[in-house]
């Protein structure tokens, strides 16, 4: 059976082969080591990236022969290690990542004269295909926004979170991350710290900027309860609250909203915000600044999604769609 006709492994079974791997040589882990600490002085890369990077070398080295060591690996046998990926149900996407990594440290080894040879440059990348992000639509937004009770402090802070990713299109991390001093209430505008520590200004809107406004006023000083904190939007007990906690605040939301909780996550409003800017007009280089996107293919996928929401409007309405 080949790779690619093989049964995708269960978490269990990706489990057991994880702990079925040899230890990791100490001769790999510091060669893994001094690359990682070679793209944080000079690349300024973020830990994510620098842990992804770590976990997909370690991998590597596992899986190379007793007598191999990580900097002396093949193309075969890197070949052979990314069929093994794929076999065990690694996306075209993952193994893309994978290759990413491995390229990274086999170009950081020739720069410093360890290789003369890329092993890297023989292996062909998988084939991705574009899927188009799902979004939500107008009216679906409008009724997860009008969800939280605020008459509440927790309902008045979750609205204003709502409001604040749908009108700016902050990544999760970046609204959770986000401190008070971030934000310029009589600008209009929030400084947000993203990937690869790019700093981005990105206008909130006056519906945005008004509960913010009430938030401040009436819920985060009863949140806080006289306690000091640096974040912007906090829990019942002062901390500032996580990833994970907003995303269960989102899928509940979606509920209540009557929105099917597996359509809707805090990406898909940051997707809702890109195609619906789009649909009403906005100039694509605009829309990257404040996606915070560092290249503009990366962008343009929102203008697919645009015209595909248009064709099905035609379809839908149109005497002859």
């Amino acid at each position: 059976m080949s790779p690619r006709s093989a049964r995708p492994a269960t978490p269990a079974e990706r489990r057991a082969l994880a702990q079925a791997r040899p230890p990791l040589r100490d001769v790999d882990a510091a060669a893994i080591q001094r690359f990682l600490d070679a793209a944080w002085a000079e690349r300024g890369l973020a830990m994510r990236s620098l842990e992804s990077y770590r976990r997909d070398l370690e991998g590597l080295a596992r899986s190379l022969p007793a007598a191999s060591a990580l900097e002396r690996v093949t193309a075969a046998e890197l070949s052979e290690h990314l069929a093994e990926r794929m076999g065990q149900g690694y996306s075209p996407r993952s193994a893309a990542r994978l290759l990413s990594a491995w390229r990274a440290y086999f170009g950081y080894l020739r720069q410093r004269g360890v290789r003369e040879d890329d092993p890297t440059l023989g292996i062909a990348p998988p084939r991705l295909g574009r899927p188009l992000p799902r979004t939500l639509s107008e009216s679906q937004v409008e009724a997860l926004l009008q969800a939280p009770d605020v008459d509440t402090a927790l309902g008045l802070r979750d609205r204003a979170m709502l409001e604040l990713m749908y009108a700016t299109g902050l990544r999760v991390s970046e609204l959770v991350g986000l401190a008070s001093t971030q934000i310029n209430l009589r600008q209009g505008v929030l400084r947000v710290l993203g990937k690869g520590s790019r700093e981005r200004l990105v206008p909130m809107g006056e519906e945005a900027q008004h509960w913010i406004e009430r938030y401040l006023a009436d819920a985060r000083p009863a949140l806080l309860g006289g306690r000091r904190g640096e974040a912007l939007f906090v829990t019942g007990r002062g901390a500032a609250l996580g990833r994970q906690q907003f995303w269960t605040l989102v899928k509940r939301y979606a509920g209540k909203a009557g929105i099917d909780a597996a359509q809707v996550s805090p990406h898909k409003l940051r997707h809702a915000f890109a195609t619906h800017l789009l649909n009403h007009g906005a100039d694509l280089r605009a829309l990257q600044m404040m996606l915070g996107h560092s290249s503009l293919s990366t962008t343009q996928i929102y203008t697919l999604v645009a015209r595909e929401t248009l064709k099905r409007l035609h379809a839908q309405h149109h005497p002859r769609g």
